[in-house]
């Protein structure tokens, strides 16, 4: 096992030695001054975890160069100072970078936090999976090593080069408009647009309008001319997510459009083309979706020209811990602090079976993230299932209630558990998007 090691910056003869002769006594390997006193460079060539640092009017250059050069977020400090406001150290402070101890200090707290600093580096040796870069592949917006992420990698190489519709298929958070977007691309029409949609948002009154767009007075509010989603997304790509919601009474106008690739704007007698790519998306099976009578089998046909299947998490193996450390990586330099996770955490994520996929995963770390000081550890990873089982013994209906009175209580909380995304509250309600607008509609007027 490595010995940690320490640079001390002290212009106090007394606190020098006594800081010396304490780490030392701990073991740490202890690191002098160089002779031309540039400690911002001495700290960023070698392997110094932790610096001993007097703050004084001669080191406050050293002090603005340390906090310019953001050593701070991957090295740790106690600083001593007299006490006297100073932006850098303050704002390094408030950054996360250590110990600030005020003179006269005592030397005690030297030795503990020192003690504690020495535990701490010794024992992340053994644990700690350090995250400065990530290491997993990537194809387009896709990420993943697995031979099941490769395989897919192929059929969208396959498919971007030409006009096929394609019906993008796989569960919740799994990437599917990640997918959409690769095709777009690695296809002829990525300078053109790529418009997303998702159908199960789209207000049953407005639908015609999003999709095809309106002229000015076609109808109340109608206040100028729209252009809808085929005319925006003209020599490009249309994604169309969730089409499995839309209404039947627009699957018919989607599918004429698909036909003759003709369709006219609201309030509008003037016919235009459809210049498009079509590229759908569905988290429900189709087949089962067309027995339902909720998805029409012509358009199933239409769309699924050229099908796939976007894996759940779960079955990419390697590739879960890899995109945890993935994510971990870019989080670390969006925020500009250095974090890392056990091998416990890991261990923890490879076991969980990840109903909401990647989605899930991500918001897993960004929580985790959050929640942890420099280390993530098990205790820090929430996942959606810990919450949705937990016991609910105290949210007990009253009694008394009426079955109408329950449903929108449900119906309610289901927006409120989903954010407002209204796909996702229907499927954990159990219900079709069209029954919940009904339902919404009738209970919050």
């Amino acid at each position: 096992m490595a010995v940690p090691s320490i640079l001390i910056v002290a212009q106090d003869k007394a606190l020098q030695t006594q800081a010396v002769a304490i780490a030392r006594a701990l073991d740490y390997q202890v690191v002098q001054v160089t002779e031309n006193n540039d400690i911002k460079q001495q700290l960023l060539s070698s392997e110094i975890e932790l610096c001993l640092f007097e703050v004084t009017p001669d080191t406050q250059a050293e002090l603005e160069g340390l906090q310019n050069s953001n050593l701070h977020f991957y090295r740790d400090f106690i600083f001593i100072s007299s006490g006297l406001p100073n932006q850098p150290l303050d704002e390094m402070m408030r950054q996360g970078a250590g110990y600030h101890f005020r003179t006269p200090i005592d030397i005690k707290q030297i030795e503990e936090v020192l003690q504690d600093y020495f535990f701490e580096l010794t024992h992340k040796k053994d644990v700690v999976n350090n995250i400065p870069t990530s290491d997993i592949d990537q194809f387009g917006l896709l990420t993943g090593s697995s031979m099941i992420m490769r395989k897919l990698y192929r059929t969208i190489r396959r498919v971007a080069g030409s006009n096929s519709n394609v019906l993008i298929q796989g569960e919740s958070g799994s990437g599917k408009e990640l997918v959409a977007q690769t095709i777009h691309s690695q296809s002829k029409r990525n300078l053109q647009p790529f418009i997303a949609i998702n159908c199960g948002a789209l207000s049953p009154e407005l639908i015609d309008s999003e999709l095809f767009g309106h002229i000015k007075g076609a109808f109340t509010g109608a206040h100028r001319d729209h252009k809808g989603i085929f005319e925006q997304a003209e020599g490009g790509t249309l994604f169309l997510d969730e089409v499995t919601e839309m209404p039947l009474e627009q699957q018919v106008k989607l599918l004429r459009v698909l036909e003759s690739g003709e369709y006219r704007q609201v309030g509008s007698q003037v016919v235009k083309h459809a210049k498009v790519r079509i590229l759908a998306a569905t988290n429900r099976d189709p087949m089962k979706a067309i027995e339902e009578g909720i998805f029409r089998e012509d358009l199933y046909f239409r769309l699924a020209q050229f099908p796939i299947q976007v894996p759940p998490l779960r079955a990419r193996g390697k590739d879960i811990c890899k995109l945890a450390k993935h994510f971990l990586a870019y989080r670390c330099n969006e925020e500009q602090i250095f974090k890392s996770i056990s091998e416990a955490a890991l261990q923890k994520i490879a076991d969980y079976h990840w109903p909401g996929n990647v989605r899930e995963l991500r918001h897993s770390i960004e929580r985790a993230f959050i929640l942890a000081e420099t280390l993530i550890d098990k205790e820090h990873l929430t996942f959606e299932t810990d919450t949705h089982n937990k016991d609910h013994s105290d949210e007990i209906l009253p009694s008394g209630m009426s079955l109408e009175e329950i449903e929108k209580v449900a119906i309610l909380q289901a927006m409120h558990d989903n954010n407002g995304n209204k796909t996702e509250a229907a499927q954990q309600l159990g219900i079709s998007v069209k029954t919940l607008y009904n339902k919404l509609e009738k209970y919050t007027n």
